[in-house]
């Protein structure tokens, strides 16, 4: 089939792809996004958004809305299950290094139709399943699974792309979630905090997203003997047996979730070495988000991360094309997109490298069974783990000018 030509290719319609695009949108270039599903994926429920995501939304011009049906989270309630250690409490009020601490749990699909309201139609291009990317002069061409073939001067963000530029699968490590989604249609009675259990090799958030609905999080240590959850029910009753000890309200939590709000996956992660020395960028393509830094969620900066992802991306793109773009690629144009995409690979690589690395830390102590380390983590260390978290919020993605091109941290 005869490719069809797009200055601008974004595989994925996640937060990371979508983000770019409204980015760019702002900034007064158009794109296309490719989505391999017929609609917006909601998986995951929700997820905590920290200072720093509410920055890169306030530079979109989404943030107030997404504020509006979301409660800001007070404080951080740490309580070990096995010790008699009284919980350790952390304020999530004061002001931060760059900005004014903000953290909420936001839900997926408000955050998802926020950014898609604001694309002009036709910006998404549904059940776009992209199978290969090939080299065609300056230009690629992007083959997708129905025959046809997209022509296009800069392609970037998802993870067919991300084997096009020679990075490896995610690894597993070692750990799995089970993740889940209660609606009381009443007050659930939880104050607003993030409310997370540790001990005995397993970990457990509980935020509310507002007065009725919370997102809750199990993650734990696999191993061979471990019997397969195969269905919602049997993870249910697997996280249940785990915590007879929690509060009444946390429990009414668990029990309250309809089973089709409950979902299990491996937890993966890219080695943080391969972010710092592989290829995030090549030529007129590049990752972002979970293409590029899939984490472990213990930091809870999956999707803020991705959010700053879009700004800068956008950005180094803007930047890139300020003169007038051809309709042919010239060598002119491409060393420029090239030049923008490299400027883009060196703002995120140190900063993913930090944010894959401390997460895989703060999982692994917070799951760890032996004495010495439990001891650590439950009398030693609880306000210096929630203090790595607050740390890691403390960035700045820059606005969307190609005049103030600089992130800070």
């Amino acid at each position: 089939m005869e490719a069809s030509v797009g200055d601008i290719l974004i595989v994925g319609a996640g937060i990371a792809g979508l983000t770019t695009s409204l980015g760019l949108h702002r900034l007064g270039i158009r794109s296309l996004v490719l989505e391999s599903s017929d609609t917006l994926r909601e998986t995951g429920f929700a997820f905590t958004t920290w200072n720093n995501a509410w920055k890169a939304l306030d530079v979109l011009g989404i943030g107030d809305s997404l504020r509006q049906p979301h409660q800001q989270l007070q404080g951080m309630v740490v309580t070990s299950t096995i010790s008699r250690q009284p919980p350790s409490e952390r304020s999530l009020k004061s002001e931060g290094k760059l900005s004014e601490r903000e953290i909420r749990c936001v839900r997926r699909k408000l955050l998802l139709e926020a950014l898609v309201r604001e694309l002009p139609i036709g910006t998404i291009r549904f059940s776009s399943n992209v199978v290969s990317v090939e080299e065609s002069g300056y230009f690629k061409l992007v083959h997708l699974a129905d025959g046809s073939i997209l022509k296009t001067k800069i392609d970037g963000v998802n993870s067919v792309v991300a084997k096009w530029l020679g990075l490896k699968k995610p690894d597993f490590a070692g750990r799995s979630a089970i993740r889940g989604y209660s609606d009381f249609k009443c007050s659930h009675g939880l104050e607003p905090e993030f409310l997370e259990f540790l001990g005995k090799g397993v970990k457990s958030g509980f935020p509310p997203c507002d007065d009725q609905t919370v997102y809750w999080f199990f993650t734990w240590s696999t191993s061979s003997q471990d019997k397969e959850l195969a269905s919602p029910a049997e993870m249910k009753q697997f996280v249940l047996s785990k915590f007879n000890n929690l509060p009444d309200k946390v429990k009414a939590v668990l029990e309250n979730t309809p089973l089709e709000s409950i979902i299990s996956s491996p937890l993966r992660y890219r080695h943080p070495w391969e972010v710092l020395w592989g290829n995030i960028s090549k030529g007129n393509v590049c990752v972002a988000g979970d293409a590029l830094h899939p984490m472990t969620p213990d930091l809870g900066q999956g999707a803020c991360s991705a959010l700053e992802d879009g700004i800068v991306l956008a950005r180094c793109i803007a930047e890139a094309l300020t003169k007038t773009p051809c309709r042919e690629l010239d060598n002119d144009e491409f060393r420029r997109i090239e030049m923008g995409l490299n400027k883009f690979a060196k703002e995120r690589r140190w900063r993913s490298f930090q944010l894959i690395s401390t997460a895989y830390v703060v999982g692994f102590i917070h799951e760890s069974k032996g004495k010495i380390m439990t001891f650590l983590r439950d009398k030693i260390l609880p306000a210096f783990l929630t203090g790595v978290l607050i740390k890691r919020a403390d960035f700045d993605c820059g606005e969307l000018s190609i005049l103030n091109a600089t992130a800070s941290v």
